[in-house]
């Protein structure tokens, strides 16, 4: 299935990538392996639910450069970095590119299973928020103008005695219009709203 999350394996040593993906296949997990990340990259040109686990050294683009050339193409993906040859400024870099952990070959496959369910769990939380803003870009797109002129202010704190007064209506008006903000946004309470408007927001 295409929502299904996959495990994406990256590694150009074919004893070590056939490693990882008999482990992932014990989890239960699917799993797709590539022996450069030149390959991955032909193969995953859109966004889809899972997780990288990639070697750091490999023969052309290497892992973090792999990274970087996902996070230029919008693709995020939780990531974990795999390397034989672990120093504390590679370390930091992966760590700044956002990866989930970095483990020393040989690795324990405790910790890499771990680190693999800790990224799965990252990716559905994100893609679960992402769906959540983007709903709440849609309610509020179905806002009119001067709905929205409302919410602004009952954002900023304002009573509906001075929107009114700012906007040149009948409190009435604004009791009308915000009647309409909530029955659109679909929530019961101003705070329910102030987190809807936060989420369409953060969609932008």
């Amino acid at each position: 299935m295409a929502d299904e999350p996959t495990v994406f394996v990256v590694d150009d040593d074919d004893q070590a990538r056939k490693s990882v993906c008999a482990l992932v296949r014990s989890m239960g997990f699917p799993v797709e392996s590539f022996a450069s990340a030149e390959e991955f990259l032909v193969a995953y040109v859109e966004p889809r639910p899972g997780c990288l686990v990639t070697d750091y050294r490999l023969r052309g683009m290497n892992g973090l450069e792999l990274r970087e050339e996902l996070v230029r193409r919008q693709l995020p993906l939780p990531f974990i970095v795999l390397t034989g040859y672990a120093r504390t400024p590679l370390t930091v870099r992966a760590m700044q590119l956002g990866a989930v952990t970095l483990l020393d070959k040989p690795y324990s496959e405790d910790d890499l299973w771990e680190a693999i369910r800790k990224s799965l769990a990252e990716d559905a939380s994100r893609r679960e928020r992402q769906l959540r803003q983007r709903e709440a870009r849609d309610r509020l797109d179905t806002l009119t103008g001067g709905e929205r002129q409302v919410l602004d202010m009952l954002i900023d704190g304002k009573p509906n005695k001075q929107i009114a007064s700012e906007l040149g209506v009948s409190v009435r008006t604004v009791e009308n219009r915000r009647h309409e903000i909530f029955n659109k946004m679909g929530t019961p309470s101003l705070s329910e709203l102030f987190r809807l408007a936060a989420d369409a927001n953060a969609a932008d």
